[in-house]
């Protein structure tokens, strides 16, 4: 191996570690921050024991699940042996990649909640203060997700490369290598499987309080935004962060991972007598890391100024800096004379290309989503004024937006995949994956800030701040809902671009060079994959219906019985809401997570390797399509909410509507709708199709053989 490839390897563990520092600062900044007056920290810590109760049961159950799997995948890989490219150590992958990914949404929903009333605090001194506090928070779910995640990888890399002739006894230097990257696939399964089960029963919790929240405080009974008379309210803050925090950490750590292993996996194509293909997206992986940090220090905002411009000039110049590193670390890792594979050609420049590709498509997408989902801007503002005739036509609005809204985004996938492979075959496309996801410190870090300042515009209200501090946090907040679209877009394309480089790699270690659409077998796989994004995503819906109707009638009753509730006389029993919410996300997210990980198995097993290919291109192109049509169409349904909590909406004709009014109550109501569209079924789709992506890949070699 070149001394050079072989000493950059090393470079993804201690980047790793440098994020994990830069995180572990952040979290002793926000710790070292004032958690303002007594009130306020009864209430914020209510949040933080609910979360955390959460997450504890949560990973119980996930505990035995990982367990159970990790088993079965070491034995069935045991039975075949090195000579067929199976090894049980893919299990020890496995369990670390699931425990690694649950530490990371431990960690950063820890420091989220407490951030969260700090942001309130420093609210009262100004906008930049709070910013500063809440970007702090996401920060540290950011850097711990991408430090967690390639130190992992890295390390196991290394451990399995340099230790290939004791780990893999009997075989060539070739087929250890094609085994290490083997074993390295169930690092990138056991992610997957805790980032589905987290979106899942993140998204059934916090959705089956804010739509009890919302229909019943808001709508019935006339109360504002985190009224603490609601008794959802606390349930609904403690969601913010089960979902929007450590579900979206769980999905972007399992996006990251897939990225890097599926260009690994495909760098193989190049041949083993130079690792550089296979070690180059490890290091831009790295390289990633340093500028995401750097783009950190340049999220600052003064009193008046738009939060949005801040958080923008980080993430953007992040990835702007990492356009550049891009074509230098290829020029260095890549072979000096090109590398081959079939009759293309591949430069580094060719790499770097379709890096910067894959960068362009992400930040593309993202603004398109933003567009599509931001206050004043039209389609938004149409949504708005289709509810002044009712609810009906907001709904008919919002689904006609989202409908809309998966043209152009999907327009740039295309593009991005079409250009990615032109200048670097299917390994362009997973390197441009990568290159999309390669900030994904900073980016989750600007998409995690938008719950902290949520939670802490709840906690000024139900701690009776002065209105300035929740006119502060409302506009954090309002930024947020932009960074969240941007981010839901984002993770949408990166996800789009993961599934196809795994499915690619799927292919390679399956050994099918092509996938006959005409066969039976695979035209009833690729049936079959169209449809199960909607199966899965009834079930999310079904699920969040249920738990709501649960949550309804217990704030009613609690608005019946309660003597003195509604006049601020007594208090609401919040913990009763808390555990509605919390039974309901474990038990009803255990059969949508098993439809996604036995699927490929039964069909892989059942039909063969190209029925399963099918199944995966009908799952990508369908989950990927609803996916985006779900999180615009939620997107501008809640801003479209949003537009008639301020001063009022005021329509075409010149008529103002109000707070109250029934146009905003037809919106509230639309909203409630849109909630499990985006913050359920919607990101939960990502997920799916990496997921199933995954396992496929995971069992190809055991197909193979079966074959």
């Amino acid at each position: 191996m070149d001394q050079l490839v072989q000493n950059g390897q090393f470079a993804a563990p201690v980047f790793a570690l440098l994020a994990l520092a830069f995180a572990a600062w952040k979290a002793v900044a926000v710790r070292g921050k004032e958690a303002g007056d007594q009130e306020m920290q009864t209430i914020a810590k209510r949040i933080q024991e609910g979360a955390m109760a959460f997450l504890k049961t949560e990973y119980t159950w996930l505990a035995g699940f990982v367990v159970v799997v990790g088993i079965l995948l070491g034995v069935a890989n045991a039975i075949g042996g090195l000579e067929n490219n199976q090894t049980p150590i893919i299990a020890v992958s496995f369990v670390l990649g699931a425990f690694l990914s649950g530490l990371a949404g431990f960690f950063g929903m820890r420091i989220a909640t407490l951030a969260n009333v700090r942001t309130t605090h420093a609210a009262k001194k100004g906008l930049g203060p709070a910013l500063e506090v809440a970007f702090s928070g996401g920060a540290v779910m950011g850097f711990v997700v991408v430090g967690l995640a390639l130190l992992g990888l890295g390390s196991l890399y290394i451990v399995y490369t340099t230790m290939g002739s004791t780990l893999f006894p009997g075989v060539g230097e070739a087929q250890q290598l094609q085994l290490a990257l083997t074993a390295l696939t169930g690092f990138s399964m056991g992610a997957s499987s805790i980032a589905l089960f987290a979106r899942v029963g993140g998204g059934i919790y916090t959705k089956a309080a804010d739509v009890g929240a919302d229909l019943v405080g808001k709508v019935e009974a006339g109360l504002p935004e985190d009224d603490p008379r609601n008794p959802a309210v606390i349930a609904d803050n403690v969601g913010d962060n089960v979902g929007d925090v450590a579900g979206m950490g769980a999905d972007l750590f399992e996006s990251y991972v897939g990225a890097i292993i599926g260009a690994m996996v495909l760098g193989l194509a190049f041949g083993v007598a130079d690792h550089g293909p296979i070690v180059l997206p490890l290091i831009i992986a790295a390289a990633g890391i340093v500028c995401s940090i750097v783009g950190t220090f340049f999220v600052k905002v003064k009193e008046g100024g738009n939060p949005q411009h801040a958080l923008d000039m980080g993430a953007f110049g992040a990835a702007g800096v990492m356009a550049v590193l891009t074509f230098v670390i290829a020029k260095q890792l890549w072979p000096e004379a090109g590398a081959t594979v079939g009759d293309l050609h591949v430069s580094a420049t060719d790499v770097g290309i379709a890096t910067v590709i894959g960068l362009a498509v992400g930040v593309a997408v993202g603004l398109i989503t933003s567009y599509y989902c931001s206050m004043d801007k039209p389609p938004v503002d149409g949504v708005a004024e289709q509810s002044k005739t009712g609810t009906a036509t907001n709904i008919i609005a919002g689904i006609g937006l989202g409908m809309q809204s998966t043209a152009v985004p999907i327009v740039l996938i295309a593009v991005g995949v079409v250009g990615a492979s032109y200048f670097a075959g299917l390994y362009g496309v997973a390197i441009a994956a990568l290159g999309m996801l390669s900030t994904t410190g900073i980016q989750l870090a600007v998409d995690a800030y938008g719950p902290v300042a949520d939670n802490a515009g709840g906690i000024a209200e139900m701690s009776h701040q002065e209105p300035i501090v929740r006119e502060r946090t409302d506009k954090l907040d309002a930024v947020g809902n932009t960074t969240a679209a941007i981010g839901k877009g984002f993770a949408i394309a990166s996800a789009a671009m993961t599934a196809l480089a795994l499915f690619a790699a799927f292919m390679q270690q399956a050994g099918i060079s092509g996938i006959n659409i005409s066969k039976p077998t695979v035209m009833a796989g690729l049936f079959l994959g169209g449809m199960l994004p909607y199966l899965f995503s009834s079930m999310a819906m079904k699920a969040v219906g249920e738990a709501a109707m649960e949550m309804i009638e217990e704030v009613r009753r609690q608005f019946r019985e309660i003597e003195g509730l509604l006049e601020g006389k007594a208090k609401p029993d919040a913990a009763k809401c808390v555990a509605i919410s919390t039974n309901a996300a474990i038990k009803r997210m255990v059969v949508p997570g098993a439809l996604a990980i036995v699927t490929p198995v039964v069909i892989g097993f059942g039909m063969g390797a190209e029925a399963l290919g099918g199944l995966l291109a009908g799952v990508t192109v369908s989950g990927v399509v609803l996916a985006i049509f779900m999180s615009n169409a939620g997107g501008a349904w809640d801003n479209a909410k949003k537009s008639f909590e301020g001063g009022g909406y005021t329509m075409k004709d010149g008529s103002l509507h109000e707070k109250g009014s029934e146009a905003h109550k037809a919106a509230v109501v639309g909203d409630t709708v849109g909630d499990p569209f985006k913050d359920t079924a919607g990101p939960s789709l990502n997920i799916l199709v990496k997921l199933m992506s995954v396992v496929a890949l995971v069992i190809a070699p055991l197909i193979a053989v079966a074959s």
